[in-house]
């Protein structure tokens, strides 16, 4: 199977928008598990996460910072256990960064406002794109449209 190579993201439109607060800033904002994974850059179990299955439509925005990220015209069933998108919901509210905390690199998604820990993106997604974004659901909130 042919792989498609990554896309880089755009640089963020959002940079003079950073947020930037302390640890305990964040503590004090999120839950334990939305912590964990935004912060810490932690993982949810598979099939755990409240969106992993969820079919409404909607924007899924970032649980740390509230920008719009991923929308559900762009969500499909991945059978991963984590939600999936093909693309972001526009240029510049994510960022790319290459991650080597497993034994083959990976490339990891930030929110490109607030730098919280999404997921990660993988060349194995459907058209038109061929990516798929694995994002942890404890990183978003849903808004139904």
């Amino acid at each position: 199977m042919k792989r498609t190579k990554l896309k880089k993201t755009e640089k963020s439109k959002n940079q003079e928008h950073k947020i930037i607060k302390s640890k305990e800033e964040w503590e004090k904002e999120l839950t334990p598990d939305q912590c964990f994974i935004l912060r810490e850059k932690g993982t949810e179990p598979a099939f755990t996460g409240k969106y992993y299955d969820n079919k409404k439509k909607g924007v899924y925005a970032c649980a740390g910072c509230g920008q719009e990220l991923f929308v559900s015209n762009a969500k499909f069933e991945s059978g991963t256990g984590w939600p999936s998108f093909f693309k972001p919901a526009k240029e510049g509210v994510i960022v790319e960064k290459k991650d080597y905390k497993m034994i083959l690199p990976r490339t990891e998604v930030l929110c490109a406002t607030c730098n919280g820990h999404l997921g990660h993106v993988f060349n194995d997604g459907p058209k038109p794109t061929g990516l798929r974004y694995c994002i942890n659901s404890g990183a978003l909130e849903f808004k139904e449209k």
